[in-house]
This record gives structure tokens, C-alpha cells and sequence, in this order.
């Protein structure tokens, strides 16, 4: 993990998501063409969350987020999503 220089604003999460799948549970390899992006990623800075509101997620968690959630950013040459911590599903 790199030591970002962002810091999200009250309920706000910064995932680094992890790449698409390249090989089925079964051993099979996936094309470039049909690879999808995957739905988890990596926390890896958090606001403070809202008044009276502690955050759930912490820096270091991977969790599962909606497809059409968060804003993509590019910091650094790497591809983050900023969301609120309501779009994420589930600490996997």
C-alpha cells in the first residue's frame, strides 16, 4: 500500500479497485475482450464520517461497491473511486 496524499471529506471513502479476473475458478483463461471490471477494491483512505456517525470502514479493507457507484479519479498514474461509505455493500 502507497502513502496517499488525499484525504477524503466527511463519509467519504478512496478505493483502489483490484483488476478484472483473468482465469475462471475452473483454471480457464479469460480474453482481454470479455474481462470485466470487478465490483471489490481496496480502502485506502477514509474520511472521519458524519456528526455522530463513526465510520465502519478503515484503510486496508477490501469491500464490495455497486457498479455505477463512486467517481473515478487518477492520481499518481493509479485508478482510485471516490464514494460515500452508504455505497458500499459489504467489508469482504
Amino acid at each position: 500500500m502507497s502513502k496517499i496524499n488525499i484525504k477524503p471529506l466527511a463519509d467519504r471513502v478512496l478505493i483502489e479497485p483490484l483488476p478484472a479476473e483473468t482465469q475462471t475458478a475452473y483454471g480457464l483463461f479469460i480474453p482481454d475482450s470479455a474481462q470485466e471490471k470487478q465490483h471489490k477494491g481496496t480502502v485506502m483512505a477514509v474520511g472521519k464520517g458524519k456528526k455522530d456517525e463513526p465510520m465502519t470502514v478503515k484503510v486496508g479493507d477490501t469491500v464490495l461497491y455497486g457498479k455505477y457507484y463512486g467517481s473515478e479519479l487518477k492520481l499518481e498514474g493509479t485508478e482510485y473511486l471516490m464514494m460515500r461509505e452508504e455505497d458500499i455493500m459489504a467489508i469482504i
